[in-house]
């Protein structure tokens, strides 16, 4: 990948996700059909004014969350088949769980090529809807980040997460 200075493009804050539901995880990049994607922080503010007349806040946790919409569904995407069985079986608790990886596309490691800074964490699907307009079955979800951040290396090729 070329060298990236200034102002970095969106393309190159890559996000996956695993669609896998046991065993090794298969990374699916978030993106297609999407013209806007943001992780919403959600902090815990706590504001306190104190008998001086003077303001004090507190961030003490983070609610991490993101929408996917729309989602259009593919015949044979291992993603797609997750969200439809999430929504057709009412699945819940546990069958929910996922991992999610932030890839630093702009940030390649010095000794191993092709593998980027990344961070992975823990989440939680929620299909909000399926169905949609004539323009094709969509399946919109939320992904809530569960915590369990770790920072490490998202090796494109074989688009694998190793922890430092």
């Amino acid at each position: 990948m070329a060298t990236i200075t200034g102002k970095i493009k969106r393309k190159y804050m890559a996000h996956y996700i695993d669609s896998a539901t046991t065993g090794t995880a298969s990374y699916v990049r978030l993106g297609t059909d999407l013209e806007e994607f943001n992780i919403e922080m959600n902090a815990n503010v706590e504001k306190k004014k104190n008998i001086l007349g003077e303001n004090s806040i507190a961030i003490d946790s983070y609610e991490p969350q993101s929408s996917v919409e729309p989602y259009y569904a593919v015949v044979g995407e291992p993603l797609f088949e997750r969200l439809l069985s999430i929504a057709e079986e009412r699945l819940t608790l546990d069958d929910l769980k996922t991992s999610v990886v932030d890839v630093h596309l702009w940030e390649e490691d010095a000794t191993t090529a092709g593998s980027y800074v990344a961070y992975k964490e823990d989440a939680i699907i929620e299909v909000s809807s399926y169905g949609g307009d004539q323009t094709g079955l969509q399946v919109p979800f939320n992904i809530h980040r569960t915590g369990n951040r770790v920072k490490g290396l998202f090796a494109l090729a074989t688009k694998t997460f190793t922890a430092d």
